[in-house]
């Protein structure tokens, strides 16, 4: 295959200025600190041994970053430009809330969500995926919609339990907090089940394209495509875990996907809306 085209800008400095969602010009924007969720719940039983809470701290945000360190560049051979060495660390992290899950024994971090809700995100001016995709379609949105990102769960507890125990957590606090819709971009790695290249990116794109896509007024457009035009888009290859799981709780592909150089990764952007959730993940998650 040909080589994949190098991007015009540094998509890691997008975003550093308040230019897809702007504040009011009149506001000046205080200083970025963490802050706590509504409705902020105590660590919570998950069953399996594991704990799910946010953080509250610097070192909980901390052991959240080195977890995500050791899957993306450990694991995935990421290419991370980081503040402190061991740690994944973007301008977006401070003005996100994140979901942990800890093994209970030994109080180890063991799975991550970081979740940027619609204050935060008119706080810095765009969500991360505004680097990757024009979401000028989804504007109407914005107001009731989050964006999910860097989840990842340690290679010894990828069984299912942790992430429904994420996805639970995540679904009590868009039910407080009165939110209806979640964003976030998917990835998928350029060596996937075996498959180099980017074929397999292309190929899951091309099966999901004509079985999950969004209504046509929710597409977007990535601003550095993937060329699946170039890529073999005919292999039959599963799509990664977590994307099978959200597509099972009715989650829509909004569109083609983009290439990220930094963690040489195509990412495919996904909504998901509470009012689709299957009933039976609705009963688990909500309890209705």
């Amino acid at each position: 295959m040909q080589e994949l085209p190098n991007p015009m800008f540094p998509l890691s400095q997008l975003g550093a200025r308040p230019a897809f969602w702007r504040a009011p010009p009149s506001t000046r924007l205080p200083a970025p600190v963490p802050a706590a969720p509504a409705a902020v719940e105590a660590p919570r039983a998950a069953g399996q041994g594991i704990t799910v809470s946010w953080a509250r701290h610097q070192d909980d945000v901390r052991a959240a970053q080195r977890l995500r360190h050791e899957v993306f560049a450990g694991e995935m051979g990421a290419r991370l430009t980081t503040t402190l060495e061991g740690h994944d660390i973007d301008l977006f992290d401070d003005f996100c809330e994140h979901l942990l899950v800890r093994e209970e024994e030994t109080n180890q971090v063991i799975g991550t969500y970081r979740v940027l809700t619609p204050a935060q995100a008119r706080r810095i001016g765009s969500t991360y995926s505004d680097t990757e995709f024009d979401l000028t379609r989804l504007r109407d949105l914005r107001e009731r919609m989050v964006e999910l990102g860097r989840s990842c769960v340690h290679r010894d507890h990828r069984q299912g339990g942790v992430i429904l125990a994420l996805w639970g957590a995540l679904a009590g606090f868009m039910h407080r907090n009165r939110l209806d819709t979640m964003i976030g971009c998917a990835s998928i790695p350029m060596q996937h089940n075996g498959v180099n290249g980017g074929d397999a990116a292309a190929s899951i794109w091309r099966q999901l394209s004509t079985t999950h896509m969004a209504p046509i007024q929710y597409q977007v457009q990535p601003r550095l495509a993937l060329p699946v035009e170039r890529l073999n888009g005919d292999l039959v290859v599963e799509p990664p875990a977590l994307i099978k799981g959200y597509l099972r709780l009715g989650a829509k592909v909004l569109g083609a996907p983009a290439w990220d150089p930094d963690f040489n990764t195509a990412d495919l952007p996904m909504l998901m809306r509470i009012d689709d959730l299957p009933p039976r993940y609705r009963k688990h998650f909500l309890g209705n």
